[in-house]
């Protein structure tokens, strides 16, 4: 993957982009294992201490800020900022004339296209995006599928096949400070889109509308697209 951040395209994302931010619903498909991790012969497997740690950590952010830049499948760049807020809430606007917004109530999670007038819309329930926005990340109950300790970063994959099916989610962290870097959705087809964060920001307020989704907007653009 690239470091140069001064390589951001200013192209709007596909649909295929936005998804990988964890919008992937259920599929059919087999899952890709990455390269180099160990994985958990069963659910009753130990965490290893330091991902549980880092784990606790991620969960105590209650709220964050943030740049961040997208590669796709494809390798397409593009980039915005972000905001999160526990539990179930974040928002990323994107860069250039694309005007996306991605946002998440905490219910429900929506792809707004302003330019093209669409609004999309899914349950928070069904996506890989829930397993980053909980309260509390929770490794249990045979979630975790592989776990990866290295001297500069610790790699843990989730994964809820009853909830989500074949869709998968890895977040990378800093084995020092517990800070999460990026994380990667891998889709029922196995493609990988991976968003790192960087400029963060912990502890901060929002203003009250920043994760609120207009349900009537998205009932009359449906209703007029149809």
């Amino acid at each position: 993957m690239k470091n140069d951040l001064s390589a951001i395209s200013d192209f709007a994302p596909t649909r295929r982009q936005l998804l990988g931010l964890g919008l992937m619903l259920a599929g059919a498909a087999a899952i890709n294992v990455v390269p180099g991790f160990q994985l958990l012969a069963s659910a009753q497997a130990a965490v290893p201490p330091t991902a549980q740690k880092i784990a606790d950590h991620f969960s105590s952010v209650k709220s964050m800020s943030g740049e961040f830049v997208q590669f796709g499948p494809n390798n397409q760049q593009t980039g915005g900022k972000f905001f999160l807020e526990r539990p179930g809430k974040i928002r990323f606007n994107y860069d250039g004339k694309s005007n996306f917004r991605v946002i998440s109530d905490g219910k429900s999670v929506v792809i707004l296209n302003k330019r093209l007038k669409t609004s999309d819309l899914y349950p928070l329930s069904k996506t890989p995006l829930k397993l980053l926005l909980d309260t509390k990340i929770d490794l249990s109950g045979g979630r975790v599928k592989s776990i990866k300790e290295e001297s500069d970063l610790t790699t843990i994959q989730l994964a809820d096949k009853s909830v989500f099916g074949n869709s998968k989610i890895t977040m990378m962290f800093d084995p020092k400070s517990y800070d999460l870097r990026q994380w990667t959705i891998t889709d029922a087809q196995g493609k990988d889109t991976t968003v790192m964060i960087y400029n963060t920001k912990e502890g901060v307020s929002f203003p009250a509308d920043t994760f609120a989704i207009d349900y009537t907007a998205n009932r009359e653009l449906n209703t007029n697209h149809r």
